[in-house]
C-alpha cells in the first residue's frame, strides 16, 4: 500500500485569495489602526502616522530578510533593546602569560582572573567558570611540560 508524503510542508497555504492568513490578519490589523488613528486624528494630521502604520504592517505582511518573517527581526530588536547586555570583550591591562610564566608567577595568573555573570543562573556560571579554569590550568600545565623538556 502507498502512502503519498507530504511536499512543500513550509509553504503556507493561501487562505485569503494571495493571501496567507497571517498576511491577512497583518494587514487586517494595521487597516483598524490606521481607521483609529484617522477616526481621532482626521486625515491632515493622520497622514504621517498612518503612513508609518502602512508601511510598518506591510513589511510585517511582505518583507522577509534573510528568508525569515520581519516579525523575527522585530522580536529580536525588542529583546536586544530591553534586555541586559553582557560586555566581556572589554580589553583589562594583564600580562602575557609568557612573561608570567618566566617570573614563576603561575598561581598568580588563574587566581586574577575574574568571571564575569553569564546569567540569573548558578549552575550554569558554574560550569562556564570550571571550563574557563580548565582551559587555564591545561594552558600552564602544557607549557610547564614544554619548559622541562627543553631543560634536559
Amino acid at each position: 500500500m502507498r502512502y503519498q508524503v507530504p511536499q512543500f510542508i513550509e509553504v503556507e497555504d493561501k487562505i485569503f485569495g494571495p493571501l496567507t492568513i497571517k498576511q491577512f490578519l497583518y494587514i487586517g490589523g494595521g487597516a483598524a489602526l490606521c481607521f483609529i488613528v484617522y477616526h481621532f486624528l482626521g486625515l491632515i494630521l493622520g497622514i504621517i502616522p498612518i503612513a508609518v502604520i502602512v508601511a510598518f504592517f506591510m513589511a510585517l505582511a511582505f518583507y522577509k530578510p534573510n528568508q525569515k518573517p520581519f516579525i523575527n527581526m522585530v522580536e529580536a530588536a525588542f529583546n536586544y533593546s530591553l534586555g541586559r547586555k553582557l560586555y566581556i570583550w572589554k580589553k583589562a591591562e594583564q600580562k602575557p602569560m609568557s612573561e608570567l610564566a618566566k617570573n614563576g608567577e603561575e598561581e598568580d595568573v588563574t587566581s586574577s582572573f575574574t568571571v564575569p555573570k553569564l546569567s540569573d543562573s548558578k549552575l550554569r556560571d558554574l560550569t562556564w567558570s570550571l571550563d574557563v579554569n580548565e582551559s587555564l590550568y591545561a594552558g600552564l600545565k602544557n607549557k610547564n611540560a614544554q619548559r622541562s623538556g627543553d631543560l634536559k
